[in-house]
């Protein structure tokens, strides 16, 4: 394969950091543009070169794309907090469409005709019973949601104008890390408020237990985000192979578990044992949302390697990575 500069944006967050190493241990050569509002410099490897800017700012984005040669476009800059999209939709409405038009625009300037789009799982809202494939109806719940569909209507009506070969991910729950220095920053999602709770001497809460599950607890599919990274190196490989690719892939395990069953695990992989909580359900909470992976394993030849107890153990170590003072001031 020819040596091509891939853009990366959003690069100095928690998945788009994974990403940019497994580029660079798959040696393809990645350039990440990040506004630091949530991401860390320290997170990009040291051989990859960060450019601070917005991906709102198209001329910047252009300049760097000719400048580089750039070969294709990753894009995962982005906000991603459900209940801060509630909060804030026209921020998010800013941030992720706007953004996603910016950077098709800044491609189109600079004659950039490969995109591998980050979109999620949210896009499907509360889908029927049964694995969720890629023609489930997408019928989002949430600003956060609506606004990653868009972004796939954006760059899906450009790539006929722009003569554009893409890919859109969409990612299923994203968990664990890939080094202890990499862990995720946030505490939003249901694996990090768990390893808090234990940490911190609290009890987990559980979001109902009347749901139609196996233990009436809401059941996710949940993927490492090593294994996402590899996903998009999967996706800029099958881009360099073919002259033209426009198509959507679901990101997921295709394996669901549990509320409970993550506890569990949590658990296990601590050696914390305390009583969870069960609290008021959520008012659009669905019981269950697992992927049906086969497509990306057909077209793409990735599976998800990490089961559940590997992905606890890893955001585990990160956990304990960014609470101890002198791990994280080497």
């Amino acid at each position: 394969m020819n040596r091509q500069i891939w853009l990366l944006t959003g690069g100095a967050g928690y998945i788009g950091a994974h990403v940019a190493a497994a580029m660079r241990r798959a040696d393809r050569e990645v350039l990440v543009v990040d506004d630091l509002s949530t991401g860390d410099p320290a997170r990009v490897p040291a051989d990859v070169e960060l450019v601070a800017a917005s991906v709102l700012d198209t001329t910047e984005l252009a300049d760097v794309m000719k400048s580089h040669r750039i070969a294709g476009v990753i894009h995962l800059a982005a906000k991603k907090a459900v209940a801060e999209s509630v909060d804030r939709p026209l921020h998010y409405y800013q941030q992720n469409v706007h953004g996603t038009a910016s950077v098709l625009q800044a491609m189109s300037i600079a004659g950039v005709r490969r995109l591998v789009l980050s979109s999620s799982a949210a896009v499907y809202g509360v889908p029927p019973p049964g694995p969720v494939t890629e023609s489930t109806p997408t019928t989002p719940i949430n600003p956060y949601g609506v606004t990653k569909l868009i972004c796939e209507w954006l760059v899906r009506d450009a790539a006929s104008s722009l003569g554009l070969s893409w890919i859109g991910l969409r990612y299923f729950n994203v968990a664990g890390a890939g080094d202890p220095s990499l862990g995720d920053p946030g505490v939003a999602n249901l694996m990090q408020l768990t390893l808090q709770a234990l940490s911190r001497g609290s009890r987990p809460q559980v979001y109902g237990r009347g749901h139609d599950t196996q233990d009436g607890s809401c059941v996710r599919d949940y993927v490492h985000v090593a294994d996402l990274a590899d996903a998009h190196l999967a996706a800029v490989d099958h881009l360099h192979s073919r002259d033209t690719t426009r198509a959507v892939y679901n990101v997921g395990c295709g394996r669901g578990y549990s509320v409970l069953e993550v506890l569990a695990a949590a658990q296990r992989v601590t050696g914390i044992r305390r009583p969870y909580e069960v609290v008021a359900a959520r008012p659009v909470d669905p019981p269950s949302v697992v992927a049906d992976p086969a497509r990306i394993r057909a077209d793409l030849g990735w599976s998800a390697r990490y089961d559940l107890d590997a992905m606890v153990r890893s955001a585990w170590d990160a956990w304990q990575y960014a609470h101890t003072p002198a791990l994280t001031a080497r």
